[in-house]
C-alpha cells in the first residue's frame, strides 16, 4: 500500500494515535453520561464520573454495555441526541427478542461512509471499481452501509441486496463487477448457482470478494478463493457499535482485521470475569466508540471471541478472525465447542460440501449432537459413507467428543440469504 493511498487517520503514529484516542475517549464518555440516563446510573453505581478518565487503561474503571441493555431502552433510551438530529435509525432483526435499534446523525454517516471507504481500499478495491452488494437492504445495516462507503470510495455500487440467487448470478455475469460484498455462507450458495447453471466460477469479472456478519474460517476462505480465484477477505461490524466497518482484513497480507482505532477503542476481555486481557490472549471483543454522536457505546460486550495483535499492514492493532462467538459455544457433555470447529473439519473432508448444521438433541437424560453435511453431487453412497466416518473421527479426535454425523442429499439444508442458521436446538421439543 503507497503512502498516498493512506487518509490521515491511517498515518498516524502510535503515539500520535494513543493521545486522540484520549481526547476522543473522554469526550465521548461526558457526552454518554450527560445526554443517556443509563450510562449516567451505570457510571454511578459503578463510582465513577467521565472526569475518572485520565489515561486508556482507565476505561476498565467503567461499566459494560450489553446487547440486554440496549433491547431494555427500546426503542431510542440510547439516543444522546433530540430526535431532530437523528437522520436514520436502523435495527437488528429481533428474532431472539426485541430488536436492538440504532441511531446515526449527519456526522455519524459520514463518518460511517468514510471507515467503510477505508475498509474497500484496503481489501483491494479502487475508485471506478464496480461493487456488488449482496448483502441485505433495510434495517440492517449491511446493505446500505457498503452501498455508502463505496460510492465514498468513487466506485459503480450494484445494489442487488439479498436473494433471487438465480438473477444474481445474472448481474454478475452482465454487469461484470470487479467486487462483490457477501456473507461467506450465502457466497457458497452463489457459487452452486453458479455451477448449476454451468458457469465456472473461475471465468467470471470478480477480483475481491469482501465476507462478514458471520465467522468463516481459513478453510472456508481457501475454499472460496480457489473455487472463485478470487481475493476473499474479512470485514467485521456491528450494528450496535457503527455496522460494517469497525475492522478490515487488509488484501496484501490476509493477516486479521485492522480495527480502525481512531473511531473505534478495542479491549479483550475475559468472557467470565470481565478483566482486562492483555494483548495477544483470547477473550471476548469489547468496543468503545470514539466518535459516535447519536448513540455512544460504552464498552459494549459483543461476545465475539478474538484477541489483538500489533498491527502489520497499518498502524492499527489486529483482532484475529472471529473463532465464534460465546453466546454460541455448544457445551456437550462437558466439552466446549464451536461451529467453527466442525466448519474446518467440513472443509477438508472429501465428498462433502461446504454446507452443513449441527442439531442438538437430548437422548435420556444426555445431550447429543448430529452434524449434517451436505454431499457434493459427484459423490458415491461409498464416498459419502466414508466422509460421514471421517467427520465423526475427527470430531472425536479434535474437539474430544462424539457426535453422530449424517451426510445427505446436496440442497437439502436450508439456504439463508444472509447469516446461515448453523445450530438448530430440538432439546426442548424432545
Amino acid at each position: 500500500m503507497t503512502e498516498e493511498l493512506l487518509d490521515g487517520g491511517e498515518r498516524l503514529g502510535r503515539e500520535e494515535l494513543a493521545a486522540l484516542q484520549l481526547e476522543r475517549l473522554r469526550a465521548t464518555l461526558r457526552h454518554a453520561y450527560e445526554n443517556v440516563d443509563f450510562h449516567r446510573r451505570s457510571f454511578e453505581a459503578a463510582g465513577v464520573t467521565p472526569e475518572d478518565c485520565r489515561t486508556l487503561a482507565d476505561l476498565a474503571r467503567f461499566p459494560f454495555t450489553a446487547k440486554s441493555d440496549l433491547r431494555d431502552h427500546y426503542p431510542f433510551g440510547m439516543f444522546a441526541v433530540e430526535q431532530s438530529g437523528i437522520r436514520r435509525i436502523h435495527a437488528s432483526s429481533g428474532t431472539t427478542g426485541r430488536p436492538t435499534v440504532v441511531g446515526y446523525t449527519d456526522c455519524d454517516l459520514e463518518v460511517w461512509a468514510d471507515v467503510m471507504a477505508r475498509s474497500l481500499r484496503a481489501a483491494g478495491v479502487r475508485p471506478g471499481h464496480k461493487v456488488h452488494v449482496a448483502y441485505g437492504y433495510g434495517l440492517f445495516t449491511g446493505g446500505l452501509g457498503a452501498h455508502y462507503g463505496a460510492e465514498r470510495l468513487g466506485c459503480t455500487v450494484i445494489p442487488a441486496s439479498g436473494g433471487m440467487t438465480a438473477r444474481q448470478v445474472r448481474l454478475i455475469l452482465d454487469f461484470r463487477p470487479e467486487v462483490i460484498m457477501v456473507t461467506p455462507s450465502y457466497m457458497l450458495t452463489l457459487l452452486d448457482e453458479f455451477e448449476r447453471q454451468g458457469v465456472d466460477p473461475r471465468s467470471t469479472s470478480l477480483k475481491v470478494g469482501l465476507f462478514g456478519a458471520e465467522p468463516w474460517t481459513e478453510e472456508m476462505r481457501a475454499e472460496i478463493e480457489e473455487r472463485f480465484a478470487i481475493d476473499a477477505v474479512d470485514i467485521y461490524g456491528l450494528s450496535e457499535v457503527m455496522g460494517p466497518g469497525v475492522a478490515q482484513e487488509c488484501v496484501e497480507t490476509k493477516d486479521g482485521l485492522h480495527v480502525w482505532e481512531d473511531h473505534f477503542y478495542p479491549e479483550v476481555v475475559d468472557p467470565f470475569t470481565g478483566e482486562v486481557l492483555p494483548d495477544g490472549e483470547e477473550g471476548e471483543l469489547v468496543f468503545t466508540s470514539l466518535t459516535k454522536e447519536a448513540m455512544p457505546v460504552i464498552r459494549y460486550r459483543t461476545r465475539d471471541l478474538t484477541r489483538l495483535l500489533p498491527g502489520t499492514a497499518r498502524v492499527f492493532r489486529r483482532m484475529e478472525k472471529v473463532t465464534g462467538r460465546s453466546d454460541d459455544m455448544i457445551v456437550l457433555r462437558g466439552v466446549n465447542l464451536f461451529p467453527t470447529q466442525i466448519e474446518e473439519i467440513v472443509l477438508r473432508t472429501p465428498a462433502v460440501a461446504p454446507h452443513f448444521q449441527l442439531r442438538l438433541t437430548r437422548e435420556g437424560r444426555l445431550d447429543a449432537l448430529t452434524v449434517r453435511a451436505e454431499a457434493r453431487p459427484d459423490a458415491t453412497a461409498g464416498q459419502r459413507a466414508e466422509a460421514a466416518r471421517a467427520v465423526a473421527a475427527a470430531v472425536k479426535d479434535g474437539i474430544g467428543v462424539s457426535v453422530g454425523v449424517e451426510v445427505v442429499d446436496p440442497g437439502t439444508l436450508e439456504r439463508s440469504v444472509g447469516k446461515i442458521r448453523r445450530i438448530v436446538d430440538l432439546r426442548e421439543s424432545a
